[in-house]
């Protein structure tokens, strides 16, 4: 399989240096891409450099995670209107504790591949190396000039904003250049790959290896991924969403695919999944026919939440999301953990009551007109029960004169009320 048209057909190449295509064809090939370690999470923006390694360890080359340890504590100035929040050892040590256990969903690190990934973390070939040091090995190859031109300094320089630029994120370029230095001569790597704003810093690297080690190296970046409506990619309105379940739950990472549209889908899916070419324009045609169905998103979701989380978080998630448009069970109801009933019932009115008032049994005419006034009367709540029109925890309830007990509490704390077809309400009980 090749590489480069891989990645062409699946629209994941913004800007390739001459020479990067025939390096893959003369040998295997070793190739990184730089997370840097700001938070304990990645989030899905981070996926894009992932799948490129991916696709490239697929391919038979060996793939190289570098996590930012040392230029975490720097801050990359591209595509930044102010200087980054600079974080300490402690911090970056967790995060990078984090992100290595969420990568390894992705890439091979066993010993049993002949290409199997690595993940480094730049601060341990960094931190020992004096300023000094740095800027009479390193910083005597690289001009100033050189390094004004990069659109990540320039842009900063002429913004209205008027902060400038600190020498701190000005040598930014040179340290991620160092990086490419060091795993050319340790791993024998040749390409760096990132996303299109990294293509002053990736061929900053290419510079310094022509120039110390009189050797080629190349650059592949890929495009910043949109959104068809001109939003950020990634974010919701409650921020980004993020690979750990305990930021974002699988059942809302797996919403945020299935909710997309229908241009976003047949973009994404090409970048975010492994399915092969035949097999995606199939499904977009299909897609394309009865665009009602969504098949596109379904599928999308499924791939993506299967391979970030797991096949039975993604069971889960489709159950959960099946229970607000009336095919759940009451037994997938009963199921779910309470984080992901929570997140499935987000939005909607809460009722909260003492346990101790169920521990006798309530009557149900009092607990949803007085307790939990679902509804405004009782005459109206006996008209409900009697059109078939009340569901309780997803069981069509018909006894105008019940009691519910105790344990009819999901994991001993929740009740589904189910008014009509639509409207749905929450109990908790304390």
């Amino acid at each position: 399989m090749n590489f480069v048209k891989e990645l062409e057909w699946r629209g994941m190449i913004h800007n390739i240096m001459p020479g990067t295509e025939e390096l893959f064809t003369r040998e295997t090939v070793t190739a990184y891409v730089g997370i840097d370690p700001t938070a304990d999470s990645l989030h899905i923006g981070h996926l894009v450099s992932i799948m490129m390694l991916k696709h490239l360890q697929v391919c038979g080359h060996r793939p190289i995670v570098v996590l930012g340890g040392a230029t975490g504590m720097v801050g990359d100035p591209s595509g930044k209107s102010n200087e980054r929040n600079l974080l300490d050892e402690e911090t970056l040590m967790h995060n990078e504790a984090c992100i290595r256990k969420q990568v390894s969903r992705f890439l091979d690190f066993s010993d049993s591949v002949n290409n199997s990934a690595l993940l480094l973390n730049n601060y341990h070939w960094t931190k020992d190396y004096s300023f000094l040091g740095f800027v009479r090995d390193i910083g005597k190859h690289i001009t100033v000039n050189y390094m004004m031109a990069k659109d990540s300094v320039k842009k900063r320089l002429s913004g209205d904003t008027g902060a400038g630029m600190s020498f701190t994120e000005f040598s930014y370029q040179l340290l991620q250049g160092f990086d490419f230095l060091h795993l050319f001569r340790e791993y024998g790597c040749k390409l760096q790959m990132g996303g299109s704003d990294q293509w002053g810093n990736i061929t900053t690297g290419t510079e310094l290896i022509r120039r110390i080690c009189q050797s080629e190296a190349f650059a592949l970046t890929c495009p910043l991924i949109t959104k068809a409506d001109g939003g950020k990619f990634g974010k919701t309105e409650d921020g980004n969403v993020w690979l750990d379940p305990e930021r974002t739950s699988p059942y809302k990472f797996y919403q945020f695919w299935l909710n997309i549209s229908d241009e976003d889908a047949e973009k994404y899916i090409r970048i975010f999944t492994l399915l092969q070419q035949q097999e995606i324009e199939e499904l977009t045609a299909a897609h394309r026919n009865e665009p009602h169905l969504r098949l596109l998103q379904k599928k999308l979701a499924e791939q993506i939440t299967c391979m970030v989380h797991s096949t039975e978080e993604y069971n889960t998630a489709v159950a959960a999301s099946e229970i607000l448009f009336g095919k759940g069970t009451a037994d997938q109801l009963a199921s779910l953990d309470e984080k992901t009933l929570l997140a499935v019932f987000e939005g909607v009115p809460v009722f909260e009551m003492a346990k101790s008032d169920f521990e006798n049994g309530i009557v149900l005419m009092q607990l949803l007109t007085e307790n939990a006034p679902v509804f405004p009367s009782k005459g109206e709540l006996r008209r409900s029960i009697q059109g078939n029109g009340l569901s309780i925890n997803k069981q069509k309830y018909t006894d105008v004169n019940g009691i519910i007990h105790v344990d009819s509490l999901i994991s001993g704390k929740f009740i589904v009320v189910q008014k009509g077809k639509k409207d749905y309400y929450l109990i908790v009980a304390k």
